[in-house]
């Protein structure tokens, strides 16, 4: 008996053992443990923690920290190797290509996502709607004033809201508009997308522009509240278009289709030589799971069909 009851007790310890280890925290990193930096464009920052927070929670050693910053600053750590990987709203440059040349490394771009970049209006502006056309000529700095848009308008001069100096969303415009720089006055930058929300909220002049992932997850009862003081304009397709007199909001149906003309990818871009953290974190974010965050959060899931729905209506004689 003493002998059964000394092999039970070395079996239980045996097993206390192996189960112990099985709990401790791996050395470095791999696809699904260790701890790694990335560095986030601040207009992804609310899907982003979504991402992050549910990728922890399956991985219980892994810990990703995530900086948010504007775009300049983000691509200028992953050069730097400040940070694993990136998420922002283009992809790699030919010369930011030739630096991870020159250190002989393969950096690896991925597509997940679709957003929009949405304009805001204050709840007092009654015009909620605007032609592409106008809204470039807004950029160009050739329309000032809100009366040049509407004459009924009782508004004065449109000042122009942005999240950052060095915006991803302003490089995006500035592409559209083929333009280099805004006509000095006309545009104004914070910190964030809150702080441009909160501007335009309490500025009846103002337009803002930010992502959609901030005024479209109807589930966020923060985003709730920011939309009872906004107005989210429609804009046309341009004129060159066949749906050419349509008007679109950032709705993720019309993202998905094109039809809302301010659209733009999302990209993570790492910059890991191996199999490491920040791989499974973007492997992560391009899969099922990832892809139904980015669902939920109002942009448009890069590798997942969204189901588009369209309802007929028939006029009653």
């Amino acid at each position: 008996m003493r002998t059964i009851h000394k092999l039970g007790f070395l079996f239980l310890l045996t097993l206390f053992l192996f189960l112990g280890c099985r709990n401790e925290k791996p050395e470095g990193d791999g696809p699904t443990y260790g701890t790694i930096r990335i560095s986030v464009d601040e207009s992804f920052k609310s899907v982003l923690q979504s991402q992050i927070s549910t990728f922890e929670g399956l991985y219980s050693h892994a810990k990703i920290n995530a900086v948010y910053s504007d775009e300049v600053q983000i691509m200028a750590d992953l050069l730097l190797e400040k940070s694993r990987l990136v998420v922002i709203s283009r992809n790699l440059t030919e010369e930011e290509k030739k630096v991870f040349e020159k250190k002989k490394k393969i950096p690896r771009t991925t597509q997940v996502a679709y957003d929009g970049v949405a304009l805001i209006t204050n709840k007092v502006n009654q015009d909620t709607f605007i032609t592409y056309e106008d809204l470039m000529k807004v950029l160009k700095g050739e329309v000032k004033k809100w009366n040049q848009l509407n004459k009924r308008s009782k508004l004065s001069d449109i000042k122009m809201i942005f999240d950052s100096n060095n915006s991803g969303i302003i490089r995006y415009l500035f592409e559209k508009a083929g333009i280099k720089s805004f006509v000095p006055g006309s545009s104004f930058a914070m910190k964030s997308n809150e702080e441009v929300i909160d501007y335009v909220k309490n500025n009846q002049n103002a337009i803002g522009f930010i992502s959609v992932a901030w005024v479209s997850d109807k589930d966020d009862t923060t985003q709730l509240s920011f939309l009872r003081n906004l107005n989210i304009m429609s804009v046309s397709v341009p004129d060159t278009s066949e749906y050419a007199g349509n008007y679109y909001q950032p709705y993720q149906a019309y993202i998905a289709q094109k039809l809302y003309p301010l659209w733009r990818s999302v990209y993570i871009i790492s910059g890991e030589s191996r199999a490491g953290l920040g791989l499974g974190f973007a492997s992560f974010v391009a899969a099922e799971k990832g892809q139904r965050i980015f669902l939920k959060s109002g942009l448009v899931p890069a590798t997942m069909p969204v189901r588009l729905v369209e309802i007929y209506h028939q006029e009653l004689n």
